[in-house]
């Protein structure tokens, strides 16, 4: 029996060794389940009683069309998914006693229909987290961007210096895509801790168990780096273009 089926039947009482009566059958209770609460789809094991199989035909009548039962079937391993299907169709119409042209009146669900439509949610839902991802990427890098022209601007003087004392044009165009790069990492970094503390709370909160990847990891500190080099690339041209003798005289 479920946690809650035993919590209210037997309060403050071990259920194992108990007897409970279903529809004038007399049960003995032989096992608890661990509570468990309920999943997404609002279904709890808690509220569940399991019987033997055997038990269960003297209390389901299949053949009754007013019956909303559910048998699960599980077939042996290496049998063919279509052929076993096509068995169980032709053994539910023979009980139900339903004629050649006439419909069913029974559902066969497949759990692979239910994980094919995750799939597929899923499947949308990385679709949409990619859109977003890559507007925000955008907005990232114009903001990386402006920041280093603000800074080619505040340290024209310097940049003028540097390159009187002989730093050529490379040395100075790198020393800004580096440093646009390493601002964009500091930001991949904040957020993958972020998205490292959404995940323990949905993980927490939900019966998902999301991880995030070493894989993730890198993939995020690579497209960070990426980013910070095409936001750094114009605003280090511009720094190292820069004539010497007119940057150390801007004011």
């Amino acid at each position: 029996v479920g946690a809650e089926i035993a919590a209210k039947l037997f309060p403050g009482l071990d259920p194992i060794g108990q007897f409970i009566k279903i529809q004038g059958f007399r049960f003995l209770i032989i096992g608890l389940y661990e509570r468990t609460g309920q999943d997404m789809f609002g279904t709890s094991m808690d509220n569940y009683i399991h019987i033997s199989a055997i038990k269960s035909f003297y209390m389901v009548d299949i053949r009754n069309r007013d019956m909303g039962q559910t048998l699960c079937v599980k077939a042996k391993p290496n049998v063919d998914q279509a052929r076993f299907i096509a068995e169980l169709e032709g053994v539910m119409r023979s009980i139900r006693r339903l004629k050649p042209m006439e419909e069913n009146n029974f559902a066969l669900n497949e759990v692979s229909i239910i994980s094919n439509q995750f799939d597929q949610f899923f499947i949308v839902f990385n679709m949409a987290g990619w859109i977003i991802g890559g507007f925000s990427i955008i907005v990232g890098g114009f903001g990386i961007a402006n920041i280093m022209f603000v800074s080619v601007k505040e340290r024209t003087k310097i940049i003028g210096i540097q390159k009187s004392l002989g730093a050529k044009k490379y040395f100075i165009l790198l020393e800004f895509i580096f440093e646009a790069i390493v601002l964009s990492v500091i930001g991949g970094i904040v957020g993958l801790i972020l998205i490292f503390f959404g995940t323990q709370i949905v993980s927490y909160a939900t019966d998902f168990t999301i991880i995030l990847t070493a894989g993730n990891i890198v993939t995020g500190l690579m497209i960070s780096s990426v980013i910070g080099f095409m936001a750094g690339l114009m605003p280090a041209r511009a720094a190292s273009r820069l004539n010497p003798v007119e940057a150390m005289n801007a004011v």
